[in-house]
């Protein structure tokens, strides 16, 4: 059996979108599916079983993060992630690319790897294609990423130029050093900047290289949303049908959607977590901030078509409580809350494909948001 299969069940007869389901040696789950980010073997706020009863079926780790503290050597003697942090699903890991580029002010890349400072104690370290995967089987994700560079946005054609072709270069070294490709499926990553030529050229050079899953990468980085969906226009349709197809770093409501409709299969994105630890909560009416003192005596829900145990039994005003008396708990149910609303997006998304009505139940979601359409 390979590591990773991808089963396609239907394609909506309304858009592009997918509907499918992803098999891994820990579990199997529908698409288009959105990972919830725990970066440093947790997801801030949320034991496993609280994962489990929002609906979470796949969750992400970062290798930059995790590399740097506890070691990854520490994390294998504990069983891998799946023992280490007590998760019996499935498990995706990144390369540390996106950390080792963005994270540290000092770097220096090489077509050997890039070496860095640690944003914790200063110290230098390097990371290559070949230590990220060793670094990964370590962790023993169901699903790693090969090492890329994510050039910046914006960034001169030379450059992204430059950085695909060596994002391509590194594949092919990540594919070699993948111990462990029984268990353990390698995806590639698609990089080109937003330049149309680049992404194409990119797609063809990665998907030369039969990865078992293909992710686009250097999106939502900065660049307006309409040319994220120009970009997903061109590329999607170059990466084979019978692979899953990952978009990095993407977690809004409307992206979501524009990237499901353009047959995106699997998300990942902080930003449910990090704003909800902010007081920000997505709601079936659009976004609030539950901080603000209109809410101090609003004794309804965060959101009344929401079924998370945060909506199920407490309020508005109590929540505003917690966060403005620095209480831990309004932290969590705001991330607990955020969480649940976009995996029951993700269910709605899905719904809306068996039913041929993509198309449809976005104007809903974005109408109800105040989004262009």
């Amino acid at each position: 059996m390979p590591a990773i299969r991808y089963e396609l069940i239907k394609t909506c007869k309304q858009s592009g979108a997918r509907l499918g389901r992803i098999h891994t040696p820990h579990s199997s789950f529908e698409t288009p599916v959105f990972m919830p980010v725990g970066t440093q073997a947790t997801v801030k706020g949320m034991s496993p079983d609280e994962l489990k009863e929002i609906g979470a079926h796949i969750i992400l780790s970062n290798t930059y993060h995790l590399f740097l503290r506890p070691g990854t050597d520490i994390v294998r003697e504990a069983g891998g992630l799946h023992g280490f942090m007590n998760w019996d699903r499935s498990i995706l890991t990144d390369s540390g690319g996106f950390q080792v580029f963005s994270l540290s002010d000092l770097r220096d890349i090489k077509e050997e790897g890039v070496t860095f400072r640690s944003h914790i104690d200063g110290s230098k370290k390097f990371m290559s294609p070949e230590i990220s995967i060793k670094a990964q089987n370590h962790l023993g994700a169901d699903i790693i990423m090969a090492f890329d560079e994510c050039a910046p946005y914006p960034c001169e054609f030379e450059y992204a130029k430059r950085s695909m072709e060596m994002t391509t270069r590194w594949a092919k070294r990540c594919k070699q050093a993948n111990a462990r490709p029984d268990d353990q499926a390698l995806f590639g990553i698609v990089q080109g900047s937003t330049y149309p030529e680049l992404r194409k050229e990119s797609a063809r050079q990665i998907t030369d290289l039969d990865f078992p899953g293909y992710a686009i990468g250097g999106l939502s980085v900065g660049e307006p949303g309409e040319i994220m969906n120009e970009i997903l226009d061109i590329t999607v349709p170059l990466l084979p049908a019978d692979r899953p197809r990952y978009l990095m770093g993407v977690g809004s409501p409307d992206y979501l959607i524009e990237g499901a409709i353009r047959g995106i299969d699997m998300f990942d994105c902080v930003l449910p977590t990090r704003i909800g630890r902010n007081g920000t909560i997505f709601t079936s009416k659009g976004r609030i901030i539950v901080r603000d003192a209109k809410y101090a005596r609003d004794f309804s829900p965060l959101d009344t078509e929401c079924d998370c145990y945060a909506c199920r039994n407490f309020t508005r005003a109590y929540i505003r409580h917690l966060f403005k008396a620095g209480e831990i708990l309004g932290l969590r149910l705001a991330t607990w809350h955020n969480l649940r609303f976009l995996i029951n997006l993700m269910d709605g998304i899905r719904q809306a494909i068996k039913e041929d009505r993509l198309l449809d139940f976005r104007k809903e979601i974005f109408t109800a948001y105040g989004y262009p359409l």
